[in-house]
């Protein structure tokens, strides 16, 4: 580490003013404050300190959160590519891995080189540091799309996201809709045949570097909601294999057991709200009871098991990942339970009433994004007008 920390001492002039890489001052800086903690600190009156921990950190740490959801993501994009070839009995488990490896890896590159890059240009002509919220978005994006979605729709879909959810509003910490989640709306409402979950959409179809398989053209698959919503009485796959994960789906939102990983450590860090990440599973497993109740049988998604609506699509990793995301989620402490409870509800609620779009997590949680800070504003002016009270009847 004294050797890294001697390397970026000595470079450090070319980046300064009238240094010959000053263009790159801000590419400097990034690099440099994550590989060590910044020496400065704020002045009294000018900052507020929450907690001992600055905001690379904790972005780190949520990005090793991530980690067991990508793996399994590109071990299950291997999976799905054998047995929809009929050649899961030939696949190896590293086979099946490095193939999925190598479909994943071109979304994760395009995502963080379209996306840094916008953010590099602006820091570098705002002449501000360069923020590092992007470093969790750009890993969560890939995670978030079918495996066939193409490179330059990702990289459009991610520019219009860092542009205009983000660096319009003035960058990290400022924007008030997740930029993820932004990313997955623009190419559902942008490219709807390239994500509505129709024909082969979620199974990657050809080799690559001599893994994997090719998959007959005639060859169609639906995530286990997409199979609900087509009219289906039961989806074709187990309960285990949804909470194992083994189904179709968007690339890193399959296995539970790997998003119960990561939230794990999410929670025993402190880095996410227990009380949003529980109110999301409290409001959907209420909802789906009462659908199922209520709704006729005519209603196939109203009348699953409840505890299939929390392990199906993305409701685990929506509630888990993003749900939890400490600028556009509601921060009282009260408003946390609101705040959870309506994605929850509302999610369930898009699958059983909006056949057409069997995932409800995306948009329950983007519209909760608009409504977190009116629920933070009630609850600070309820304590607000509570305080007076107490002090008038004193």
């Amino acid at each position: 580490m004294n050797a890294l920390r001697k390397y970026f001492d000595k470079i450090k002039p070319n980046f300064e003013e009238g240094g010959k890489l000053h263009a790159f001052r801000s590419l400097y800086d990034g690099f440099e404050t994550f590989a060590f903690v910044p020496s400065t600190t704020g002045r009294v009156g000018s900052v507020s300190v929450h907690d001992a921990i600055d905001s690379k950190r904790i972005m780190s740490l949520v990005v090793i959160a991530l980690v067991p959801a990508l793996l399994f993501g590109m071990y299950n994009v291997g999976y799905q590519n054998a047995l929809a070839a009929g050649q899961l009995e030939n696949a190896t488990f590293w086979g099946m891995f490095f193939y999925g490896f190598l479909a994943v890896l071109p979304k994760l590159i395009v995502s963080y080189v379209v996306g840094l890059g916008i953010e590099f240009t602006v820091a570098q002509w705002k002449n501000e540091e360069i923020q590092e919220g992007f470093l969790v978005s750009g890993i969560i994006i890939p995670m978030i799309v079918p495996v066939n979605t193409p490179l330059w729709m990702l990289a459009i879909a991610v520019a219009f996201a860092v542009i205009f959810a983000k660096e319009i509003f003035g960058g990290t910490g400022m924007n008030i809709l997740n930029v993820a989640l932004v990313t997955r709306a623009f190419l559902f409402f942008s490219y709807p045949s390239s994500m509505t979950g129709d024909d082969t959409v979620w199974v990657a179809q050809s080799a690559i570097c001599g893994l994997g398989f090719d998959v007959p053209e005639a060859f169609s698959a639906a995530t286990p909601l997409g199979e609900l919503a087509q009219g289906a009485a039961a989806t074709t796959t187990s309960l285990c294999d949804q909470i194992v994960g083994l189904i179709p789906g968007s690339i890193g939102e399959t296995s539970v057991i790997a998003i119960a990983l990561g939230a794990c450590l999410l929670l025993w860090t402190g880095v996410a709200s227990w009380k949003t990440m529980l109110s999301v599973f409290v409001g959907g497993a209420l909802t789906a009871m009462l659908f199922d109740a209520t709704l006729a049988p005519e209603n196939v998604g109203a009348h699953i098991p409840w505890y299939q609506h929390l392990v199906l699509g993305g409701f685990c990793f929506g509630a888990v990942f993003m749900a939890t995301d400490p600028v556009t989620s509601a921060r009282t402490e009260g408003g946390k339970w609101i705040y959870g409870f309506l994605i929850g509800f509302i999610a369930v609620t898009v699958r059983v009433l909006n056949p057409g779009y069997p995932e409800g997590m995306m948009l329950a949680i983007l519209l909760m994004n608009v409504f977190a800070p009116l629920i933070d504003y009630c609850f600070v002016s309820a304590n607000i007008s509570k305080r007076q009270k107490r002090l008038t009847n004193k």
